[in-house]
């Protein structure tokens, strides 16, 4: 093995048989969320609640989307590479306001179906896989602070993990 073969293999980290069953989890949690939301919709006829879903649906794909084009453009992503293999720390745009857009868009999204829905087994669903990907978001972060050390770090204190209010809020108080 060459001396970059090496180092690319101290750089990946192996995947755990915990993270293994929380994607066992959350996935198909997920799944049954989504399907459900196919079939039902605004089962309680609460009509706020629903429109407010649509809305936190909506969040949630821009939250999960824009991150594709971030990296690629401000990661320094490799050609042909993935858009998650960054090389450089990416603290504007949409990681101006959060640092795992992709994370939080998954909450977001679990979150409307439970609202658009309104029925209890999306709710029983949902709550766990909010749960789980919270806790995917901390485990992330900690291989983000192995990957950009101290940088990350500073990064951190200036920008909230997922709370995209708060995010706006403080990134609107660093521009004045």
């Amino acid at each position: 093995m060459t001396n970059s073969n090496n180092d690319e293999k101290k750089k990946s980290r192996e995947f755990t048989w915990k993270e293994a069953i929380i994607m066992c989890l959350w996935g198909p949690l997920l799944l049954i969320q989504l399907i459900q939301t196919f079939f039902i919709n605004n089962f309680l006829g609460l009509t706020p609640i629903f429109i407010v879903g649509l809305i936190i649906w909506g969040l949630s794909i821009y939250f999960g989307f824009v991150p594709f084009f971030t990296f690629k453009k401000r990661g320094g992503v490799a050609k042909g590479k993935s858009y998650v293999e960054t090389t450089k720390l990416v603290d504007t745009g949409i990681y101006a306001i959060v640092r795992h857009s992709q994370f939080l868009a998954g909450i977001l999204w679990s979150l409307a179906m439970i609202l658009v829905t309104q029925h209890w087994l999306n709710l029983i669903c949902g709550i766990p896989v909010m749960i789980l990907i919270y806790y995917e978001m901390i485990r992330a972060e900690n291989d983000l602070i192995k990957k950009f050390g101290d940088e990350y770090k500073e990064y951190m204190k200036k920008v909230p993990r997922a709370n995209f209010l708060w995010g706006i809020f403080k990134y609107l108080r660093r521009k004045k």
